[in-house]
């Protein structure tokens, strides 16, 4: 299985209108490159997978805001099972690491089924670690998460700017293969999801095209609003 880790980077997430959108992409397309993994347009979309206790911890401890925390989800891009990916994302304040491991589909299929033999014998350290979070804690899935990623990078320290567009929630839904299930927009404004993501600083001319436009900071995850209808606290 082919195994990739992302160093600690600092993270920072902004709800954007569409029109402040339509103009940072004209502004960071002219400085940044397109992601390789976008369409002509690009775009590519992305389902997640997001699993947690049975007591909802990663849930609750997100809200809370927990210092420290961490969620477990599996991943696919454009409805394909060709690329298959666990991954789970700690978060401590405003820097996150990722481990990250590909997946064949027959052991995806057994864990959205809540049955994780299949991760009994497995050596790599973040799959001994599922196989240990679904047996002790119950960590189960929970919610799909839907959304359109367009993406712009640049090379210095790794920048990576993101519009994460059309988020949708899968409700109760955990079918992560079946591209359609109904989903349902979490948010009651038009709002779209800026990502800032960087090693060690962000250079100041992305600093000052970022700060041109009045983007609202927010503390809310994708996932939690994604869980919004389920009638618990937020």
């Amino acid at each position: 299985m082919e195994v990739s880790r992302i160093p600690i980077r600092h993270e920072y997430k902004y709800h954007v209108t569409r029109g402040e959108l339509a103009y940072l992409r004209r502004a960071l397309g002219a400085v940044l490159r397109p992601d390789p993994h976008g369409d002509e347009r690009n775009e590519y979309h992305i389902r997640s997978l997001y699993f947690d206790t049975v007591d909802d911890d990663a849930l609750h401890d997100k809200i809370a805001g927990t210092p420290d925390r961490r969620k477990y989800r599996i991943r696919i891009y454009n409805h394909s099972d060709g690329n298959i990916r666990l991954e789970c994302k700690a978060k401590m304040n405003d820097l996150i690491s990722k481990q990250s491991v590909s997946i064949p589909r027959d052991l995806c299929e057994q864990l959205m089924a809540c049955d994780p033999t299949g991760l009994e014998y497995m050596r790599h350290p973040l799959l001994r670690e599922m196989y240990r979070e679904m047996k002790l804690r119950l960590l189960h899935p929970v919610v799909i998460v839907d959304y359109v990623r367009e993406a712009y990078l640049h090379e210095a320290e790794e920048v990576r700017i993101t519009f994460d567009k059309q988020l949708r929630t899968g409700l109760n839904s955990v079918d992560l293969f079946n591209p359609h299930i109904p989903t349902y927009s979490p948010f009651d404004d038009p709002w779209e999801v800026l990502e800032v993501k960087y090693n060690q600083f962000l250079p100041s001319y992305i600093q000052g095209l970022l700060s041109s436009v009045t983007a609202v900071r927010s503390a809310v995850s994708k996932y939690v609003w994604c869980r919004r209808f389920e009638n618990k606290e937020f």
